[in-house]
């Protein structure tokens, strides 16, 4: 029998009334007379030569010959109810989510979706926070994996801090991250300035606990290290647990911060942050897609526009990186 031969619609009557052993409660099922239930029946069994009901005391039972088909034919309704959820998420309503870690959606994705909505003021883009559970509190790796499942449902994009522990899901790199060490040009001046690596041990630290959170190792000791400067224990100062109040207690000249600069492009790019110290440290954590099973074009034009721009974001680093004005360097004001 070819697919264009299939009797659906008997085929649907037969899983009602074997599901439910009653044609009367197959037929208010399927909104239709008990008596067209029974016609289809009547029907599929003539074209398929075999019998499908037999009548009993106060009901139906099922002959063998149902009792075969019937796992098949249940898994074939639900097969095309994927297909059709499957299409559905194929069309186009205009409106977009985006789920992110907070600090990313503060400073990358709120600035830089103005721009995206200015060039497609068609989609309607919805943004929510999400932050995942820390590596030291994580009670099973596959506990973590069913939440970023139960996310990546839930949203066209799922945007996530971390290196591993996806599972079976679809991830792919947005950025590699890298850290550098910021601060306020003020925080310098009058000072004895910032020459090498162990200079930093003269001004107040402040803690983006990211590093810390999500790798294992703060982003001090993996700065230091990577500069050869002496490792002297200095836990004390001012830890924050988002990035974006670290950023801002930077800017406010409350001390040195190592953190990703591309959460601070604005203020690096405008002078409220300096990098005084030319040196990137690749780290292993990345910003991470998790893609739904389905891809809706919406979501796949978004994520490419927001690879392009973070990339422009990337040189403006390049750029602020250059060497700072010696009055910075040497602490003369």
């Amino acid at each position: 029998m070819s697919h264009a031969q299939l009797p659906l619609t008997a085929l649907r009557a037969l899983e009602a009334a074997a599901r439910l052993l009653s044609f009367k409660a197959a037929a208010q099922e399927l909104h239709v007379t008990p008596t067209a239930i029974s016609h289809q029946i009547q029907q599929l069994e003539r074209s398929l030569g075999v019998e499908l009901f037999v009548r009993v005391h106060r009901g139906l039972a099922l002959t063998p010959a149902a009792q075969a088909c019937l796992p098949h034919i249940r898994d074939g309704f639900a097969a095309l109810r994927a297909a059709v959820i499957a299409i559905q998420e194929y069309k186009d309503v205009g409106t977009l989510s985006v789920s992110a870690p907070p600090s990313f959606a503060m400073r990358l994705l709120m600035p830089l979706s103005q721009e995206f909505l200015a060039q497609y003021p068609e989609i309607d883009l919805r943004i929510t926070t999400r932050m995942r559970v820390p590596v030291q509190e994580a009670a099973r790796p596959q506990d973590e994996t069913d939440t970023f499942r139960a996310w990546a449902e839930e949203s066209d994009i799922v945007i996530v801090l971390g290196k591993d522990g996806f599972g079976d899901l679809d991830a792919e790199q947005l950025m590699p991250l890298s850290v550098q060490l910021v601060c306020s040009p003020g925080l310098l001046a009058g000072g004895q300035g910032l020459r090498h690596a162990d200079d930093v041990h003269r001004y107040p630290w402040l803690h983006d606990d990211r590093g810390l959170k999500y790798g294992g190792t703060p982003f001090w000791d993996q700065w230091l290290a990577s500069q050869g400067a002496s490792t002297i224990e200095q836990r004390h100062g001012a830890h924050f647990n988002h990035a974006a109040l670290a950023i801002e207690a930077a800017v406010k000249g409350m001390g040195l911060l190592v953190t990703t600069p591309c959460l601070c492009w604005k203020e690096l790019r405008n002078g409220e942050l300096i990098l005084p110290l030319a040196h990137t440290v690749p780290i292993e954590n990345s910003y991470f897609v998790l893609n739904r099973r389905t891809r809706r074009p919406t979501a796949e034009l978004f994520k490419q526009w927001l690879r392009t721009r973070l990339r422009g974001l990337d040189s403006d680093e390049k750029e602020a990186a250059a060497p700072q004005p010696d009055e910075f360097l040497s602490g003369n004001s």
